[in-house]
């Protein structure tokens, strides 16, 4: 195995890796639906403003879409993973939706579903919530006019217009009564988003957890299920509880998803989570283990990963994508360590050391040694020799 030297909380030190892990086959159907949000792969040969413009490679980003339809799990697209609202408009949502729904009809038993917002409209103080609606009414008319499945994703237009409750359980009753199939709603914290802060109407979250669950309860027939993205297992687990019979929990705590996945007795989360984006092959094993009735085995297997995932979202949150980009780079699913927006420099050269080492330590690392062939380059690109 390769050695290579990172810098650490005592300078540099030698680190050698491990073999990869040979996780088990996924072999679909899974106990539980497990929804990867996968990130896109830009294309920096592209004449553009890298920190203005969203020009992508759609082959690698199609290619990583089929690699994670290949390990038995599905896509949830054009998300926060996909740089949505950090690079990634509106427009180039739609393009990508559009060509991720074509590649999936080709890959039997392929699932995906996909982000309808309001991120074409800028929030503001001339913004109304009848634009709020408005604008969720035509993303959500483009993407199923493709045959898409909905995630009614959040609207900083909406966090911004709305003047309590009220407001939101209005537009979200005027979209869901016009949606073809049931959605999967999700509510984004503000450690994702700052300009989330105080979603469904209070900035406490058990508070707003009541607004979530009338406008739930009011329309359980067209809500598959609810996704948040709380990082607390706490209030992810209370919600759960209360949700009506038929709605599902899809887990967005990427701190403490194999337990919320693992259940209890009173229930489980389904899961839909960026950190599946990296760590698919170990998502697939474990849910094989899982439809095995191996619960010991599932968590031996995820467990490793929640040390990685715990420091790719580590605060500030939202630039979690940096660390799903680089591990995909490193995998070498993409030959380059460029994002749209520039996000690339989002995280410094000691976070991207510490997430080498709990990737190796997770088994993650499908070939060591152009792992750190590329660590060596984006070392030295940072004065680390």
């Amino acid at each position: 195995m390769p050695t290579i030297t990172l810098p650490g909380a005592d300078g540099l030190a030698p680190f050698t890796l491990s073999p990869p892990r040979d996780f088990p086959k996924a072999v679909p159907p899974f106990p539980r639906i497990a929804l990867a949000a996968a990130h896109v792969v830009a294309d920096p040969r592209a004449e553009q403003d890298p920190w203005l413009d969203a020009k992508l490679d759609w082959d690698r980003t199609i290619a990583f879409r089929r690699h994670l339809w290949s390990l038995g799990l599905g896509v949830a697209e054009a998300m926060d993973t996909a740089q949505r609202g950090m690079g990634l408009d509106w427009a180039a949502a739609l393009d990508l939706i559009r060509r991720s729904l074509d590649a999936m009809r080709d890959v039997p038993g392929a699932v995906m579903a996909s982000g309808a917002g309001t991120d074409h409209l800028a929030p503001g103080p001339d913004v109304r919530v009848d634009d709020v609606i408005r604008a969720y009414e035509e993303q959500c008319e483009a993407i199923e006019r493709l045959g898409g499945r909905l995630i009614l994703m959040a609207s900083r237009a909406l966090a911004k217009a709305a003047r309590g409750p009220a407001d939101y359980e209005r537009v979200y009753a005027r979209i869901l009564s016009q949606v073809r199939e049931p959605v999967i709603i999700h509510w984004l914290g503000e450690m994702f988003d700052p300009a989330l802060d105080g979603y469904w109407g209070h900035a406490e979250h058990y508070t707003a957890m009541e607004t979530a669950l009338s406008v739930i309860q009011a329309n359980a027939a067209k809500v598959d299920g609810v996704k948040i993205s709380l990082l607390d297992k706490e209030k992810e687990i209370t919600m759960r509880r209360r949700l009506p019979a038929g709605v599902r929990m899809y887990t967005g705590d990427d701190f403490n998803y194999p337990e919320l996945i693992a259940g209890d007795g009173q229930g489980y989360s389904d899961a839909l989570l960026g950190i599946f984006d990296p760590i698919a092959p170990a998502v697939g094993g474990a849910l094989a283990r899982l439809a095995q009735n191996d619960l010991a085995g599932f968590h031996a297997i995820l467990a490793p990963t929640v040390p990685l995932s715990r420091h790719v979202f580590r605060a500030p949150t939202r630039f979690y994508k940096t660390g799903v980009v680089f591990l995909a780079w490193l995998n070498g699913h993409q030959d380059h360590f460029t994002m749209v927006g520039g996000q690339q420099s989002a995280r410094s050269i000691g976070h991207f050391a510490e997430l080498f080492r709990l990737a190796d330590a997770a088994g993650l690392l499908r070939d060591p040694d152009l792992a750190a062939a590329r660590m060596r380059t984006l070392l030295a690109l940072h004065g680390v020799g």
